[in-house]
């Protein structure tokens, strides 16, 4: 059935003569490249807890995320069945196993988040739509495209449910226990190298194809895996920092700090399109990529509120 339902949309693909792949792929595209800009800026900017609250619901799931997809190994539909031709070069940009979506476990949490907080302000509810709206399109944009199963799309959506859930409930815990959240940090600190140590010696598929080859590369699957959960442990280690030592406040300056922020999101770009190779050229694929995912956490969460503070001591002196 699920094979069926991609095949039905490789035929509407086909019928339209790819008409709208491009802006599927954008979607795509967008929802893990630029869509956490969106309440890293709220973070700086807005409300300090209101933007560490959607941000720690997507590390919830970038946590989750490689751990199941590498306990469950289950191979991509192309593979599953050679009828499926993915669109466009949605191919390349698929990386790891299958299930669940790791593009819908970004785009759930981060739009997820906002939406929650704009529904709580009856002025801005409508963007909650927009969210929400973001959220099934990209689940769908990976069924359309032909790398996703609906099943992978629906367990991607519910891990974000679960996720925003959970740090919901994290949040009002810590308000009344601030003190506990260092035990919090700690305990999710050695998680992330637990989940590192086990999907590094975990046993993995290796079934060959008819030359003998490996279907899959169970060491390029583990890419993701070690990039996702070094996004966590990057911000494990700068919300430490931030909250013991740094401290800054959303600056809420009109148009002066909007532009201040919006200049401080253009490294988050530039690092991930420049440092990132650098890195996995340095380091390898595992260790490079988790290693800019602890630098690129570790800037937007601590090192560039720092330069917030800073600008804003200026100002005041």
């Amino acid at each position: 059935m699920d094979i069926q339902y991609l095949l039905t949309l490789q035929d509407f693909r086909n019928s339209i003569q790819d008409a709208w792949t491009p802006f599927m792929e954008f979607i795509s595209m967008f929802a893990t490249t630029y869509l956490i800009l969106i309440p890293v800026f709220y973070y700086w900017n807005v409300d300090k807890r209101k933007g560490l609250y959607t941000l720690v619901s997507y590390y919830f799931c970038m946590l989750l995320t490689p751990l199941i997809k590498l306990t469950a190994c289950i191979y991509r539909p192309w593979i599953r069945d050679s009828r499926i031709l993915p669109a466009g070069d949605s191919i390349a940009t698929a990386t790891g196993y299958s299930f669940p979506s790791g593009h819908t476990t970004t785009a759930g949490p981060l739009a997820g988040g906002m939406a929650v907080i704009e529904w709580k302000n009856k002025k801005t509810r409508w963007l909650s739509f927009l969210f929400v709206a973001f959220i099934l399109l990209t689940g769908f944009s990976r069924n359309y495209l032909g790398v996703h199963t609906p099943q992978d799309v629906f367990v991607a959506i519910t891990l974000s449910v679960i996720s925003l859930i959970a740090t919901a409930k994290l949040f009002q815990y810590l308000e009344k226990h601030p003190e506990k959240e260092d035990w919090f940090l700690l305990g999710g600190f050695i998680l992330c190298w637990a989940g590192i140590l086990y999907i590094t010696v975990k046993s993995y598929p290796m079934d060959m194809n008819a030359e003998g080859k490996l279907v899959v590369d169970p060491q390029k699957m583990m890419n993701d895996g070690y990039g996702d959960i070094g996004k966590v442990i990057g911000f494990i280690i700068a919300r430490f920092v931030e909250k013991r030592w740094i401290k800054f406040q959303p600056m809420k300056r009109g148009w002066k700090s909007i532009i201040i922020c919006l200049l401080g999101l253009i490294p988050m770009v530039l690092l991930k399109t420049y440092l990132r190779p650098v890195m996995t050229a340095w380091l390898g694929s595992h260790w490079g990529k988790l290693a800019f995912s602890v630098i690129h956490a570790f800037y937007y969460i601590a090192l560039f509120p720092l330069v917030l503070k800073l600008f804003g001591s200026r100002e005041q002196g």
